[in-house]
Protein backbone atom coordinates (compact mmCIF):
# COMPACT_ATOMS: atom_id res chain seq x y z
CA UNK A 1 0.00 0.00 0.00
CA UNK A 2 1.38 3.40 -0.99
CA UNK A 3 2.12 5.93 1.74
CA UNK A 4 -0.03 9.03 2.15
CA UNK A 5 2.73 11.61 1.82
CA UNK A 6 0.65 14.62 2.85
CA UNK A 7 -0.33 12.90 6.11
CA UNK A 8 3.27 11.89 6.70
CA UNK A 9 4.41 15.49 6.21
CA UNK A 10 1.82 17.04 8.54
CA UNK A 11 0.73 14.47 11.14
CA UNK A 12 2.82 13.53 14.16
CA UNK A 13 3.99 9.93 13.72
CA UNK A 14 3.22 7.34 16.40
CA UNK A 15 5.89 6.53 18.95
CA UNK A 16 8.32 3.90 17.68
CA UNK A 17 7.84 0.47 19.24
CA UNK A 18 11.29 -0.84 20.15
CA UNK A 19 11.76 -4.52 21.01
CA UNK A 20 15.46 -4.03 21.84
CA UNK A 21 17.58 -0.84 21.84
CA UNK A 22 16.92 0.72 18.40
CA UNK A 23 15.38 -2.49 17.02
CA UNK A 24 11.85 -1.78 15.77
CA UNK A 25 9.12 -4.37 16.25
CA UNK A 26 8.56 -6.37 13.09
CA UNK A 27 12.11 -6.14 11.76
CA UNK A 28 15.06 -8.53 11.41
CA UNK A 29 18.27 -8.24 13.41
CA UNK A 30 21.44 -10.20 14.12
CA UNK A 31 23.65 -11.04 17.09
CA UNK A 32 27.22 -11.73 15.90
CA UNK A 33 29.77 -13.50 18.10
CA UNK A 34 32.52 -16.11 17.92
CA UNK A 35 31.78 -19.64 19.06
CA UNK A 36 31.88 -20.04 22.82
CA UNK A 37 31.66 -16.33 23.56
CA UNK A 38 28.29 -16.67 25.25
CA UNK A 39 25.79 -15.65 22.58
CA UNK A 40 23.31 -18.41 23.50
CA UNK A 41 23.11 -17.42 27.18
CA UNK A 42 22.89 -13.78 26.08
CA UNK A 43 20.02 -14.64 23.74
CA UNK A 44 18.29 -16.54 26.54
CA UNK A 45 18.67 -13.52 28.84
CA UNK A 46 17.23 -11.18 26.19
CA UNK A 47 14.29 -13.54 25.74
CA UNK A 48 13.78 -13.74 29.49
CA UNK A 49 13.87 -9.96 29.94
CA UNK A 50 11.29 -9.31 27.23
CA UNK A 51 9.06 -12.06 28.64
CA UNK A 52 9.01 -10.30 32.03
CA UNK A 53 12.37 -11.02 33.64
CA UNK A 54 15.03 -8.70 35.08
CA UNK A 55 17.38 -6.41 33.15
CA UNK A 56 20.71 -8.03 34.01
CA UNK A 57 22.38 -6.56 30.92
CA UNK A 58 21.68 -2.91 31.72
CA UNK A 59 19.65 -2.30 28.55
CA UNK A 60 16.83 -0.39 30.21
CA UNK A 61 13.12 -1.12 30.28
CA UNK A 62 11.22 -2.31 27.22
CA UNK A 63 7.62 -3.43 26.69
CA UNK A 64 7.15 -7.04 27.70
CA UNK A 65 5.53 -9.64 25.51
CA UNK A 66 5.63 -13.23 24.37
CA UNK A 67 8.92 -14.60 23.05
CA UNK A 68 9.92 -17.81 21.31
CA UNK A 69 13.51 -19.06 21.46
CA UNK A 70 14.53 -21.79 19.00
CA UNK A 71 17.94 -23.30 19.86
CA UNK A 72 19.27 -25.80 17.33
CA UNK A 73 22.72 -26.56 18.76
CA UNK A 74 22.10 -27.34 22.42
CA UNK A 75 20.24 -30.27 24.00
CA UNK A 76 17.41 -29.64 26.44
CA UNK A 77 19.65 -30.64 29.37
CA UNK A 78 22.11 -27.81 28.66
CA UNK A 79 19.31 -25.28 28.37
CA UNK A 80 17.87 -26.55 31.66
CA UNK A 81 21.19 -25.79 33.38
CA UNK A 82 21.24 -22.27 31.94
CA UNK A 83 17.66 -21.62 33.03
CA UNK A 84 18.42 -22.89 36.52
CA UNK A 85 21.41 -20.55 36.82
CA UNK A 86 19.36 -17.65 35.48
CA UNK A 87 16.41 -18.43 37.72
CA UNK A 88 18.41 -17.44 40.79
CA UNK A 89 18.19 -13.80 39.63
CA UNK A 90 14.40 -13.82 39.16
CA UNK A 91 11.77 -13.08 41.77
CA UNK A 92 8.88 -15.49 42.19
CA UNK A 93 6.63 -13.16 40.17
CA UNK A 94 9.22 -12.86 37.40
CA UNK A 95 9.60 -16.63 37.20
CA UNK A 96 5.83 -16.96 36.78
CA UNK A 97 5.71 -14.23 34.12
CA UNK A 98 8.59 -15.70 32.15
CA UNK A 99 7.13 -19.20 32.35
CA UNK A 100 3.95 -17.83 30.75
CA UNK A 101 5.58 -15.53 28.22
CA UNK A 102 8.60 -17.49 26.98
CA UNK A 103 8.39 -20.59 24.82
CA UNK A 104 11.62 -22.54 24.29
CA UNK A 105 11.49 -25.28 21.66
CA UNK A 106 14.83 -27.05 21.11
CA UNK A 107 15.23 -28.13 17.48
CA UNK A 108 18.46 -30.10 17.80
CA UNK A 109 18.44 -32.82 15.15
CA UNK A 110 15.31 -31.55 13.35
CA UNK A 111 17.23 -29.76 10.57
CA UNK A 112 14.90 -26.75 10.16
CA UNK A 113 15.09 -25.04 6.76
CA UNK A 114 13.45 -21.64 6.39
CA UNK A 115 13.62 -22.01 2.59
CA UNK A 116 11.40 -25.10 2.75
CA UNK A 117 7.68 -24.10 2.48
CA UNK A 118 6.62 -26.40 5.32
CA UNK A 119 9.28 -25.05 7.67
CA UNK A 120 8.61 -21.46 6.61
CA UNK A 121 4.92 -21.88 7.43
CA UNK A 122 5.76 -23.53 10.74
CA UNK A 123 8.11 -20.71 11.76
CA UNK A 124 5.56 -18.10 10.75
CA UNK A 125 2.93 -19.81 12.90
CA UNK A 126 5.38 -19.88 15.82
CA UNK A 127 5.89 -16.12 15.48
CA UNK A 128 2.17 -15.29 15.61
CA UNK A 129 1.27 -13.19 18.65
CA UNK A 130 4.88 -12.79 19.80
CA UNK A 131 7.21 -9.80 20.09
CA UNK A 132 10.42 -11.66 19.38
CA UNK A 133 11.60 -14.87 17.76
CA UNK A 134 15.23 -15.93 18.28
CA UNK A 135 16.90 -18.32 15.83
CA UNK A 136 20.01 -19.93 17.35
CA UNK A 137 21.96 -20.13 15.07
CA UNK A 138 21.36 -18.97 11.49
CA UNK A 139 23.54 -21.69 9.94
CA UNK A 140 21.17 -24.33 11.32
CA UNK A 141 18.08 -22.77 9.69
CA UNK A 142 19.08 -23.15 6.04
CA UNK A 143 21.28 -25.24 3.76
CA UNK A 144 22.37 -22.48 1.36
CA UNK A 145 25.87 -21.20 0.61
CA UNK A 146 26.42 -18.40 3.14
CA UNK A 147 29.01 -16.77 0.89
CA UNK A 148 26.52 -16.37 -1.97
CA UNK A 149 24.63 -13.09 -1.96
CA UNK A 150 21.60 -14.40 -3.88
CA UNK A 151 20.71 -17.26 -1.54
CA UNK A 152 21.44 -15.14 1.53
CA UNK A 153 19.13 -12.40 0.23
CA UNK A 154 16.40 -15.02 0.00
CA UNK A 155 17.09 -16.32 3.52
CA UNK A 156 16.89 -12.81 4.96
CA UNK A 157 13.79 -12.22 2.83
CA UNK A 158 12.06 -15.19 4.43
CA UNK A 159 12.76 -13.79 7.89
CA UNK A 160 11.52 -10.37 6.77
CA UNK A 161 8.32 -11.95 5.49
CA UNK A 162 7.72 -13.61 8.86
CA UNK A 163 8.38 -10.33 10.68
CA UNK A 164 6.16 -8.31 8.33
CA UNK A 165 3.28 -10.81 8.40
CA UNK A 166 3.22 -11.28 12.17
CA UNK A 167 4.74 -8.09 13.61
CA UNK A 168 7.22 -10.30 15.47
CA UNK A 169 10.86 -9.23 15.33
CA UNK A 170 13.28 -11.95 14.25
CA UNK A 171 16.74 -12.07 15.83
CA UNK A 172 19.20 -14.55 14.34
CA UNK A 173 22.46 -15.58 15.99
CA UNK A 174 25.47 -15.82 13.72
CA UNK A 175 29.18 -16.54 14.00
CA UNK A 176 31.98 -14.09 13.30
CA UNK A 177 34.38 -14.84 10.48
CA UNK A 178 37.72 -16.48 11.29
CA UNK A 179 39.59 -13.29 10.40
CA UNK A 180 37.43 -11.10 12.65
CA UNK A 181 37.83 -13.53 15.51
CA UNK A 182 41.60 -13.74 15.09
CA UNK A 183 42.05 -9.97 14.66
CA UNK A 184 39.76 -9.00 17.54
CA UNK A 185 37.42 -7.04 15.24
CA UNK A 186 34.19 -8.76 16.17
CA UNK A 187 32.65 -5.40 17.03
CA UNK A 188 32.81 -4.23 13.41
CA UNK A 189 29.73 -4.18 11.21
CA UNK A 190 31.05 -6.71 8.68
CA UNK A 191 32.48 -9.13 11.25
CA UNK A 192 29.94 -11.82 10.47
CA UNK A 193 30.76 -14.91 8.47
CA UNK A 194 29.61 -15.15 4.86
CA UNK A 195 28.02 -12.71 2.45
CA UNK A 196 27.79 -9.01 3.34
CA UNK A 197 24.08 -9.29 2.51
CA UNK A 198 23.54 -10.69 6.01
CA UNK A 199 24.49 -7.39 7.60
CA UNK A 200 23.44 -5.08 4.78
CA UNK A 201 19.86 -6.41 4.69
CA UNK A 202 19.38 -6.75 8.45
CA UNK A 203 18.12 -3.55 10.07
CA UNK A 204 19.94 -4.08 13.38
CA UNK A 205 23.09 -5.86 14.45
CA UNK A 206 24.68 -6.43 17.84
CA UNK A 207 27.94 -8.09 18.80
CA UNK A 208 29.51 -10.00 21.66
CA UNK A 209 33.32 -9.91 21.79
CA UNK A 210 35.83 -11.47 24.14
CA UNK A 211 38.10 -9.16 26.15
CA UNK A 212 41.46 -8.86 24.38
CA UNK A 213 44.88 -8.89 26.03
CA UNK A 214 45.16 -5.17 25.25
CA UNK A 215 41.80 -4.42 26.88
CA UNK A 216 42.75 -6.39 29.99
CA UNK A 217 46.05 -4.53 30.30
CA UNK A 218 44.37 -1.16 29.82
CA UNK A 219 41.69 -1.91 32.41
CA UNK A 220 44.00 -3.53 34.93
CA UNK A 221 42.37 -6.95 34.66
CA UNK A 222 44.53 -9.96 35.46
CA UNK A 223 44.95 -12.00 32.29
CA UNK A 224 43.69 -15.09 34.11
CA UNK A 225 40.38 -13.30 34.68
CA UNK A 226 40.09 -11.93 31.14
CA UNK A 227 37.82 -14.78 30.04
CA UNK A 228 35.14 -13.67 32.46
CA UNK A 229 34.46 -10.45 30.54
CA UNK A 230 32.85 -9.80 27.16
CA UNK A 231 31.92 -6.60 25.38
CA UNK A 232 28.34 -6.18 24.16
CA UNK A 233 27.17 -3.46 21.80
CA UNK A 234 25.42 -2.55 18.56
CA UNK A 235 27.38 -2.33 15.32
CA UNK A 236 24.40 -1.38 13.15
CA UNK A 237 21.43 0.72 14.26
CA UNK A 238 19.13 1.96 11.51
CA UNK A 239 16.45 3.36 13.77
CA UNK A 240 18.06 5.30 16.58
CA UNK A 241 21.14 7.00 17.98
CA UNK A 242 24.26 4.97 18.84
CA UNK A 243 24.08 2.97 22.07
CA UNK A 244 27.37 2.79 24.03
CA UNK A 245 28.85 -0.68 24.27
CA UNK A 246 29.17 -2.20 27.73
CA UNK A 247 31.19 -4.80 29.57
CA UNK A 248 29.42 -7.91 30.78
CA UNK A 249 30.84 -10.21 33.44
CA UNK A 250 30.24 -13.94 33.56
CA UNK A 251 28.82 -15.31 36.77
CA UNK A 252 27.97 -18.80 38.00
CA UNK A 253 26.31 -20.84 35.29
CA UNK A 254 27.55 -18.44 32.61
CA UNK A 255 24.98 -15.75 33.43
CA UNK A 256 26.05 -12.35 32.08
CA UNK A 257 25.62 -9.17 34.10
CA UNK A 258 26.47 -5.59 33.24
CA UNK A 259 29.56 -4.29 35.03
CA UNK A 260 31.60 -1.10 35.10
CA UNK A 261 35.32 -1.45 34.48
CA UNK A 262 37.66 1.43 35.24
CA UNK A 263 41.28 1.97 34.38
CA UNK A 264 42.33 1.02 37.90
CA UNK A 265 40.84 -2.42 37.36
CA UNK A 266 38.16 -4.46 39.07
CA UNK A 267 38.24 -6.06 42.47
CA UNK A 268 39.71 -9.58 42.01
CA UNK A 269 37.23 -12.42 41.68
CA UNK A 270 36.92 -14.24 44.97
CA UNK A 271 34.87 -17.30 44.03
CA UNK A 272 36.51 -20.70 44.63
CA UNK A 273 38.15 -22.36 41.66
CA UNK A 274 35.45 -25.08 41.62
CA UNK A 275 32.74 -22.46 41.13
CA UNK A 276 34.70 -20.76 38.36
CA UNK A 277 35.03 -24.09 36.58
CA UNK A 278 31.27 -24.52 36.89
CA UNK A 279 30.84 -21.20 35.11
CA UNK A 280 33.04 -22.41 32.27
CA UNK A 281 31.16 -25.68 31.96
CA UNK A 282 27.83 -23.92 31.39
CA UNK A 283 28.76 -21.24 28.84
Amino acid sequence: MALDLMSAFTETPPQIDYVLPNMIAGTVGALIAPGGAGKSILALQLATQIAGGPDLLGLGKFPTGKVIYLPTEDPAEAIHHRLHALGKYLTTKQREDVAKGLLIEPLLGECPNIMCPDWFDRLRQMAEGRRLMILDTLRRFHIEDENASGPMTQVIGRMEAIAADTGCSVLFLHHTSKNSDANGTGDQQHAGRGSSVLVNNARWQSFLSRMTHADAKKLGIDDKQRGFFVSFGMSKENYGPPVPERWLQRHEGGVLKSTVLKKDGLRPLTKPAAVLRAVDDNW
